[in-house]
């Protein structure tokens, strides 16, 4: 069964950094889009980030360029999400999903993955 689980949300100051986690298991981690998401409460679910797990490809929202960086460690099937200079409209739930590619590529439109993690919570107060 495949399982993904989200760690270290927590509450920051604006500015502040957070590293988020997510663990792949019962899972084939070859090439696959790993994808971040967050929704807020009454906002749609957004991506975030993304990348090929293969190559190492990844691609970004306007919205955390410059500032989220996506890694991952194949070693250890987890995905990485480096959050820097948060601001209060980062308050969201973050999820990771993934799903199997054959490209370069990684995806960030959430219709696109297959599986979901439970998601945490970051929080960024002023």
């Amino acid at each position: 069964q495949v399982q993904l689980v989200e760690s270290g949300g927590g509450s920051v100051q604006v500015g502040g950094s957070l590293r988020l986690s997510c663990a792949a298991s019962g899972y084939t981690y070859t090439t696959d889009s790993m994808g971040w998401f967050r929704q807020a409460p009454g906002k749609e679910r957004e991506g975030v980030a993304c990348i090929n797990t293969g190559v190492g490809r990844t691609y970004y929202a306007d919205s955390v360029k410059g500032r989220f960086t996506v890694s991952r460690d194949n070693a250890k099937n987890t995905v990485y999400l480096q959050m820097n200079s948060l601001k209060p409209e980062d308050t969201a739930m973050y999820y990771c999903a993934a799903v199997r590619v054959y490209g370069v590529g990684c995806l960030l439109n959430d219709n696109s993955y297959k599986y979901w993690g439970q998601g945490t919570q970051v929080t960024v107060s002023s």
